[in-house]
C-alpha cells in the first residue's frame, strides 16, 4: 500500500493553474511534491495518521509566483550593504543621504547605492553637481546607480579610482563631459560605469560571506511576496557561488534558474562568456540551475542606447534619424546562439526597443531552421513591430515581460520625452496572447521598486499603476484578463525558465509550491489585487514565510 500524504491542504478556492484541473478544494503533498489534487473526500482519502492537514478557510491557495526576470542578489545586497535611494528623491535629497550614510566612515570607505532617477541624470552632468557630491560624501568614492541600473553617477574619486580622466575615457558606452570645462561629470551611460564598478570591487568588495548573505536576503524578500522560484538576469561566479553555498546547506527555499553573462554592458562582472560558462556546471544543486545565458543585445531607451526600428525623436547630440545600435551583428548573434544550443542552454536577450527584437527572431528563425530547438526569450519585451508578433509563436520564442515598470514612474515619463507617441504604445501583452506566444511574467527587481506579483497581476489587467500614484492607463486595448495574468506569473513563466515539469501548478507530481493569499485575489475587483496580503508561502512542501 502506498505511503499516506504528509500534508492535506484544503481552502474554499485553489487555483492550479493547470488548465486540465483549475480550482480544486484540496492536495496532498508527499515528500515534498504534489500527489494528488481534487475535491476534499477525494484527497482525505490519501491521509494517515500522522499526516498533517492545513485548512485555510476562506483564504485561497495559488501556486507559487513565478518570476522569470529579477536580480536577485543586487537587491540583497543594495538592503545589507549599500545606500539605499528611492528614485523619487531630488538632487538635495540625495546629497543629505550620501552626507548622512558618511558619517562615521573611514576615509577611504566607498560609499555605494542607488538609484537615482533617470529624468535626474541631465541635471546631474555637469561639473558643479559632482563636486557637491565630492562634498557631501567627504572626499569618499561614491558610485550610485540609476533606476535602469544601466547607468551610473560617480563622484570625482570614483572616477580617479577608475582611471576616468579627459585624456583616459572608457573605451566602451558613454561618458558624459562638462560642455564648460570639458572634463568627465561622472555620469557613465552602460559599459562606461564598469570601470568604476571594478574599481570598487578592488578596493571594497563583499566578501564571500556577504555574497551568501545577499543571496539569502534577497530570496527571503522574494518568498514574503509568495515567489517561489525565479530566473536571475545576469549572474557572476560570487552569485552563482552563493546560490550553490546556499543550496547545499538546504538553505536556499525556491527553485532558482542562472543566466550567464555573455557580454556584460552594466554590471563589471569577471569573468563573463566563455570562461563563465565553461564554469557553470560547478554550481548545479538541486534547486539551482545555470541553464540560461544572458546577452545585452541593447541598452534602454531614454539613454537612446535601445535599438528601434523607427529613429528617436531628434535631439542635438544625435539629430532626427537615429535609431540606435545593437550590440551585436546578426553573425555574431547567431555564433552565440549556436553555441549556446550546442551545450544544451537556453539564452535571455536583453532587447528593449523593436530593433533589437527583430534581430534576435531573424536570427531565431536561422536556428530553427538548423533544427535548434534551444529555449530563447525576449526580455523586455515592451516595444514589438506588429509584424514581428507572431513570429514569437512560430519560433517558439517566449516574451520575458516585466508589467512592474510601464506606468506610471520615471522609467515612462523618459520613454516619452525620446519616444513621443510611440512610448504609448508599449507591452502589446493581449496581442502576443491572441497570437499564441508564451508570454512570461518578470518583475526586473531592483529596477522595479519591488517584486511583489500582486502588482504584476494588477497591472496586466488593469493597464494602470496599481499603487494608484497616478491617473491614466496604458494603451488599455492590450489588458488580459486575470486568469490569464495568473498564468503568467506562474506556469508561463516556468515553462519559459525551463521549470514547467518542476513547479509552476499544482500539478501531481510537481514541488509542492504555493502561496496562501488573504483572498482569492483575481476574482474580485481588478483594482483591488494589490491590497490582498501574503498569509504564507511554502516551498517543496514546507512552510519558508508566514505573515
Amino acid at each position: 500500500m502506498a505511503a499516506p500524504a504528509d500534508l492535506i491542504v484544503t481552502a474554499s478556492v485553489i487555483r492550479t493553474a493547470d488548465r486540465t484541473n483549475p480550482v480544486v478544494e484540496a492536495f496532498a503533498v508527499r515528500d515534498g511534491r504534489v500527489l494528488a489534487v481534487g475535491s476534499r473526500a477525494e484527497v482525505a482519502a490519501l491521509g494517515g495518521p500522522d499526516t498533517r492537514t492545513l485548512e485555510v478557510g476562506d483564504a485561497a491557495v495559488y501556486p507559487g509566483f513565478v518570476d522569470v526576470h529579477n536580480h536577485h542578489a543586487l537587491a540583497g545586497r543594495t538592503e545589507l550593504f549599500e545606500l539605499s535611494l528611492p528614485p523619487s528623491l531630488s538632487l538635495d535629497e540625495i546629497l543629505d543621504r550620501v552626507r548622512e550614510k558618511a558619517e562615521g566612515l573611514p576615509e577611504d570607505a566607498w560609499i555605494i547605492g542607488g538609484v537615482v532617477a533617470t529624468t535626474l541624470l541631465p541635471s546631474l552632468a555637469n561639473t558643479a553637481a559632482r563636486l557637491r557630491l565630492d562634498d557631501a560624501a567627504g572626499g569618499r568614492p561614491v558610485v550610485i546607480v540609476e533606476d535602469s541600473r544601466h547607468n551610473r553617477w560617480a563622484n570625482t574619486r570614483a572616477l580617479e579610482l577608475a582611471g576616468i580622466t579627459v585624456d583616459s575615457i572608457p573605451s566602451s558606452g558613454v561618458t558624459i563631459l562638462d560642455p564648460d570645462d570639458g572634463t568627465p561629470t561622472g555620469v557613465l551611460l552602460e559599459a562606461a560605469g564598469i570601470p568604476v564598478q571594478e574599481a570598487y570591487d578592488r578596493t571594497g568588495g563583499l566578501t564571500s560571506a556577504q555574497h551568501v548573505a545577499a543571496s539569502r536576503r534577497g530570496v527571503e524578500l522574494l518568498n514574503s511576496f509568495g515567489i517561489t522560484a525565479f530566473q536571475d538576469a545576469g549572474v557572476s561566479v560570487e552569485i552563482l557561488d552563493a546560490l550553490a553555498t546556499l543550496d547545499r546547506a538546504d538553505e536556499l527555499q525556491a527553485w532558482v534558474v542562472s543566466s550567464l553573462l555573455i557580454n556584460d554592458e552594466i554590471f563589471g562582472f569577471d569573468p563573463i562568456g566563455e570562461p563563465l560558462i565553461a564554469r557553470g556546471e560547478e554550481f548545479r544543486t538541486a534547486h539551482h540551475r545555470p541553464d540560461f545565458v544572458k546577452i545585452f543585445l541593447d541598452g534602454v531607451p531614454p539613454s537612446r542606447t535601445a535599438s528601434f526600428l523607427e529613429p528617436y525623436l531628434a535631439d542635438a547630440a544625435h539629430g532626427a534619424h537615429f535609431h540606435g545600435e545593437t550590440t551585436m551583428t546578426f553573425d555574431e548573434l547567431h555564433g552565440w546562439l549556436r553555441t549556446v544550443a550546442e551545450r544544451g542552454l537556453g539564452a535571455k536577450v536583453h532587447c528593449t526597443g523593436d530593433g533589437s527584437a527583430r534581430l534576435v527572431l531573424d536570427v531565431a528563425e536561422k536556428l530553427r531552421a538548423e533544427g535548434f530547438s534551444t529555449p530563447i526569450q525576449i526580455a523586455h519585451g515592451q516595444f514589438l513591430a506588429e509584424s514581428d508578433i507572431p513570429r514569437l509563436q512560430a519560433l517558439d520564442v517566449s516574451a520575458d515581460i516585466s508589467p512592474f515598470i510601464w506606468f506610471p514612474g520615471v522609467i515612462p515619463q523618459a520613454l516619452a520625452e525620446v519616444l513621443g507617441e510611440r512610448a504609448e504604445h508599449s507591452q502589446p501583452n493581449r496581442a502576443l496572447l491572441d497570437a499564441g506566444a508564451l508570454v512570461a511574467g518578470g518583475s526586473d527587481w531592483p529596477v522595479s521598486e519591488s517584486p511583489n506579483t500582486l502588482e504584476g497581476l494588477q497591472g496586466l489587467v488593469t493597464r494602470a499603476d496599481p499603487l494608484g500614484r497616478a491617473p491614466g492607463v496604458l494603451w488599455p486595448e492590450q489588458a488580459i484578463t486575470a486568469e490569464e495574468a495568473l498564468e503568467v506569473f506562474t506556469i508561463n513563466a516556468a515553462t519559459a525558465m525551463g521549470l514547467g515539469a518542476e513547479t509552476g501548478s499544482l500539478t501531481p507530481g510537481k514541488s509542492a509550491d504555493f502561496v496562501v493569499l488573504a483572498r482569492d485575489a483575481i476574482a474580485g475587483p481588478a483594482e483591488e489585487i494589490v491590497h490582498t496580503e501574503v498569509v504564507a508561502t511554502w516551498f517543496a512542501g514546507r512552510p519558508v514565510y508566514t505573515r
